[in-house]
């Protein structure tokens, strides 16, 4: 019996993924744990393993597709095993005349069902009754579920199965959707099952049916010169609805500030050695800044600047701990993976993890536990001349620090004009639970501490 290779549901609020690569192909024999392909939802790439061992028989879903969850992508079963049928039942059904098709009344509870999911409703249905529908060759929508909200049980497949004679799923589905009594369709099947031609020939269109023309096609007008359009990718989705939320819902204001890098800069210069001979990793200024952030958010005056609002904003809730985002830009989107624990770390033990989810982020890698749970987020685009920005704050964090670039710049230093490489910073914060004077306060601690870099050594 062909088991289904379905769509996960990754997070809460996953709704589809997309095929980013099949790493096996049709044919191919596939043993459990091995690695069937690799798909994206929302930031987060996955490999998807095998849960059986068999021959991958059927693709129903190729490399760029975009999936809702819980559906179908492909098939494993026995060598030489077909299913085409199985498959084929995916795909509407072409539209059928009813008024040649009388309802059997010992139907009337699972034509409620399938009324009540014809609008695309989910299957809802217990782990013991999906595996039970598998193994007896039973479709899951044609089936009336006992619990709540039409939840399936396994008694409910098993009871089916009992009272119903031998039918293909896509031939069931079809006469579900005409009201035909199944008991009433002769099977031309192996052992008199119903397949999807006895029940098509159970119903006869009308002449003036059979005349009726063609729905005429609507072509696509045609795009100016030079104009293309593509498929928003599943990360672009994402990234559009998260900024999107934060920029409508939090009420936000930056505040700019100057940060003198001389002793920042010189102190990176004296540890690049020796956290590399440690970690085999260089050091940064974004490691510096985001292990100054993390000491300067574990002062209790600054509790606010890393809380988050919850129960529709009638609470807020005040982290003990720092789990630092760190924004990181890709080719076709911006991922912000999480450090988690930083609180907790030296130096060289901050630069290991950063680099490490970094990496993974670059790669695409990342899991979504370290994409998750993040307290206050970083975001740096000084490497790129950017003299100020307003980020967005990555919800639910009550801020985010944007770093500009560093340029040299005169500043009057002891009543003399001197040259000194002066960064910019800028700091989002949600005014729900912020106010003004405190967002300043964590930035004037900030700065001093970026001033004074020896303090972050001790």
């Amino acid at each position: 019996m062909a088991v289904e290779i379905i769509m996960p549901k990754l997070g809460v609020d996953m709704q589809e993924g997309e095929i980013i690569e099949w790493k096996k192909q049709e044919g191919d024999v596939v043993n459990e744990g091995d690695i069937l392909l690799e798909i994206m939802s929302d930031k987060t790439n996955m490999e998807l393993e095998a849960e059986d061992s068999g021959v991958l028989i059927k693709i129903v879903h190729g490399n760029g597709d975009v999936v809702p969850v819980t559906e179908v992508i492909g098939y494993l079963g026995a060598e030489g095993e077909v299913v085409a049928e199985t498959f084929a039942s995916q795909e509407p059904a072409q539209p059928i005349p009813q008024e040649q098709v009388k309802p059997a009344p010992a139907k009337e509870a699972v034509q409620e069902v399938a009324i009540q999911r014809s609008a695309g409703e989910k299957v809802r249905a217990t782990p013991a009754a999906r595996a039970t529908a598998r193994k007896l060759g039973l479709d899951l929508e044609v089936i009336p579920g006992s619990g709540a909200k039409g939840r399936i049980h396994k008694d409910d497949v098993e009871k089916f199965k009992g009272a119903q004679p031998k039918v293909s799923p896509l031939a069931a589905k079809i006469a579900l959707d005409h009201g035909l009594d199944l008991s009433t369709i002769t099977g031309t099947g192996t052992n008199g099952k119903i397949m999807k031609a006895d029940v098509l020939a159970a119903i006869k269109p009308t002449v003036a049916e059979q005349a009726a023309p063609a729905p005429a096609v609507t072509e696509k007008p045609a795009l100016p010169e030079g104009v293309e359009i593509i498929k928003m990718s599943a990360m672009r989705k994402a990234i559009a609805k998260g900024m999107t939320h934060s920029y409508l819902t939090a009420p936000t204001f930056t505040l700019n500030y100057d940060i003198d890098m001389t002793n920042l800069i010189a102190l990176r210069k004296q540890v690049i050695e020796p956290i590399m001979n440690k970690t085999g990793n260089k050091v940064t200024f974004t490691d510096l800044i985001g292990l100054a952030v993390v000491k300067t958010l574990m002062k209790p005056e600054h509790r606010y600047l890393n809380a988050s609002l919850i129960n529709d904003a009638q609470e807020i809730e005040l982290h003990q701990f720092v789990n630092l985002g760190i924004a990181v830009g890709l080719d076709d989107g911006l991922v912000v993976p999480v450090v988690h624990g930083a609180d907790k770390m030296s130096l060289s033990e901050f630069v290991t993890a950063s680099k490490d989810v970094i990496k993974k982020a670059q790669t695409g890698k990342l899991k979504a536990a370290e994409m998750s749970g993040s307290t206050f987020s970083i975001t740096n685009l000084g490497m790129f001349g950017t003299k100020s920005f307003n980020p967005i704050i990555n919800q639910p964090n009550s801020a985010i620090l944007g770093v500009a670039a560093t340029v040299p710049t005169p500043v009057a230093l002891d009543g003399e004009v001197v040259i000194r490489p002066i960064m910019a910073m800028c700091l989002t914060i949600d005014h729900r639970i912020v106010d003004g004077m405190n967002g300043a306060k964590f930035m004037v601690d900030l700065k001093n501490l970026l001033e004074n870099p020896m303090k972050l050594l001790i």
